[in-house]
């Protein structure tokens, strides 16, 4: 099985290094293929205003200076010529990918690229700031990563979907398990804007992101995540509202 890695934190991240160890245990043919700098937040930006430059740093791992997108495109297309992956990971993220997040989430986007272009994606993120750890627990997505993608992998979904997994920000023995969950939604705002004097006048803004918890129901990536579980949530870029879709076509149709 060939499997291609991306990620949205970078080519040095913490998480790819993670990931690539947990592919590993899947295939021995591993390729990377990630953004050469941050792209946290990137979501499905395409570089259509500045070329991409394609670096080799060594066999089978490349950069991009791009986003997540433009990283699983130069690579299904020019690394992979003939023989397509077989799967795409991309990872792990440095923080959870969960509700409103996921259309922000760069993570996200290379795996729904992936799907485009027709190779099963997985998406994966270790949650931060809601357990009360000092650090990340990186060895927790490592230790239940392989054999939690070779159960998804047995199991297939469809291709027109993707799976966003959330790993809680628990020790590996404090994972209470995995639920199958939905989407949720958050009750408050989280982004705000940081206003600052300029040395040399007027003004400035930092926008900044909260993590604080809400209140979620059962059955959403943001409870499972809040209550300790792995969350698998499957994803797909058919953004159509089907009520307002059918409530519009009744209205329009009594005309």
């Amino acid at each position: 099985m060939r499997i291609l890695l991306t990620n949205d934190d970078g080519i040095h991240a913490t998480g790819l290094a993670v990931l690539r160890r947990i592919a590993e245990q899947l295939s021995d043919d591993v390729w990377v293929c990630a953004p050469d700098t941050e792209q946290s937040a990137a979501s499905r930006g395409v570089s259509l205003h500045n070329p991409v430059k394609l670096k080799k740093h060594e066999d089978k791992v490349y950069s991009v200076t791009g986003t997540p997108t433009d990283s699983v495109i130069v690579a299904m297309t020019e690394l992979f010529q003939e023989d397509k992956p077989d799967l795409i990971l991309s990872g792990v993220n440095r923080g959870q990918n969960l509700a409103e997040d996921v259309t922000f989430s760069g993570t996200i986007a290379g795996a729904l690229q992936g799907m485009q272009m027709g190779v099963p994606s997985i998406a994966l993120s270790l949650a931060r700031g809601f357990q009360g750890a000092d650090s990340l627990p990186w060895d927790t997505a490592e230790h239940h990563g392989p054999d939690f993608i070779k159960s998804l992998i047995s199991k297939g979904w469809p291709k027109n979907c993707i799976l966003s997994i959330n790993f809680p920000d628990t020790s590996v023995d404090g994972v209470k398990g995995v639920q199958i969950t939905r989407q949720g939604h958050r009750d408050f705002q989280m982004s705000g804007v940081d206003k600052r004097a300029h040395p040399r006048g007027g003004h400035y803004f930092w926008l900044t992101y909260g993590a604080a918890k809400s209140n979620p129901p059962h059955g959403t990536d943001l409870r499972a995540i809040y209550d300790g579980y792995i969350s698998v949530t499957p994803l797909h870029t058919d953004l159509t509202h089907t009520e307002t879709l059918n409530a519009l076509q009744e209205a329009f149709d009594a005309d």
